[in-house]
C-alpha cells in the first residue's frame, strides 16, 4: 500500500496495477476522453508490473470464456468477437455510445449496463477483460456525474455477488452476436450494485446525515473522528439536538467500557479514545 516494496509475486503485481490504473480514474476520470486508445492505455497500466508485452493492445488470438466447475470440467460461457474484428468493433461500440449519451434520449446508467455488456463480449484483451470491465464502469460513472465509486469500492460489490453477475451476464449474453440478446438481465444486475453501492454510502455518512438513534450517533462520532482527542463541544457540534445530559450518559458508558478516557479537568477537559 505504501509503494515501499516491489510486489513478491503475480497476485501482488496484478493488484499493484489494478490499485494505479484505479488511482488514475479517481484523480481524472472526467478529463479523460472516453475514446478505444485511453481503453488500451488504461490496460496496458493494468500490467506495468508483470511485464505483460499483451497488455494495451488488442487480442491477436482468439479467447474463449470458460467455466471451470467444482468437479474439473470446463464449459464455455460464450464465444468473444474474432480477434480479427475486435478493433473494428471497439470503434463502433464508442461511436454508438457515445452518440447515444450525448443524444440526451436515454438514462446514462443503461448506456453504461449496455456499454460493459458488449465489452465483456467482445472481450477485446487476452488477459483482464474482467477487471477492466469494473474500472471502466466506474469511469464512466464519474463521466456521467455518478460519485459513489469514489467511496464505495464497485469492485468489492461485483465479487460479493459473482454468482449472480455470471448469471446475469450468461442470460444476457444468448444471441449477442446475432443482435439478438436481451440486456434485461444484466441491466438489473449492474443497476442493483449501483444501488447496493448507493445503499452502503449512505449507511456509512448516517451520522452526517444526522440518522440513526442518539447513541448510535454519539458511538460514531466517537469511532470515526478523525482526531483521536475531542471535547464535548466537538459531540455537540457533530450530534445537535442531542441534550447534554444524555451526551454524558453515553460517554460514561463508553469510559465504563474501556472505549475512551477522560484527559484533563476543568474547562480544558476532553475525552481521548483507546
Amino acid at each position: 500500500m505504501a509503494e515501499a516494496v516491489t510486489p513478491a509475486n503475480r497476485s501482488e503485481q496484478e493488484i499493484a496495477g489494478y490499485r494505479y490504473v484505479l488511482d488514475q480514474i479517481h484523480a481524472s476520470a472526467p478529463d479523460i476522453p472516453f475514446e478505444p486508445r485511453y481503453v488500451q492505455q488504461l490496460h496496458g497500466y493494468l500490467a506495468r508490473f508483470t511485464g505483460d508485452r499483451s497488455a494495451g493492445h488488442w487480442k491477436t488470438v482468439e479467447n474463449v470464456v470458460e467455466e471451470r466447475r467444482s468437479d474439473g470440467s470446463v464449459r464455455v460461457r460464450f464465444y468473444p468477437v474474432l480477434a480479427v474484428d475486435t478493433p473494428a468493433a471497439m470503434e463502433r461500440l464508442h461511436r454508438g455510445f457515445t452518440s447515444a449519451l450525448r443524444s440526451g434520449e436515454y438514462e446514462p446508467l443503461l448506456l453504461i449496463a449496455a456499454y460493459v455488456l458488449d465489452f465483456l463480449v467482445i472481450h477485446p484483451f487476452l488477459d483482464g477483460n474482467g477487471r477492466m470491465s469494473r474500472l471502466i464502469t466506474l469511469w464512466l460513472l464519474y463521466q456521467c456525474d455518478f460519485q459513489v465509486g469514489r467511496y464505495i469500492s464497485i469492485e468489492r460489490l461485483v465479487q460479493e455477488s459473482r454468482s449472480s453477475y455470471y448469471d446475469a451476464l450468461a442470460r444476457s449474453t444468448v444471441g449477442w452476436h446475432q443482435g439478438e440478446h436481451d440486456l434485461g438481465p444484466f441491466t438489473d444486475y449492474l443497476l442493483g450494485v449501483i444501488l447496493a453501492a448507493y445503499r452502503d454510502f449512505e449507511q456509512r455518512t448516517q451520522l452526517v446525515s444526522g440518522r440513526g438513534s442518539k447513541r448510535a450517533r454519539i458511538i460514531a462520532f466517537v469511532r470515526s473522528s478523525a482526531s483521536a482527542q475531542f471535547t464535548i463541544s466537538d459531540l455537540r457540534d457533530a450530534c445537535p439536538g442531542i441534550s447534554d445530559a444524555y451526551l454524558n450518559k453515553v460517554l460514561a458508558e463508553l469510559k465504563a467500557a474501556g472505549t475512551i478516557a477522560p484527559h484533563g479537568r476543568g474547562r480544558g477537559s476532553s475525552w481521548r479514545r483507546l
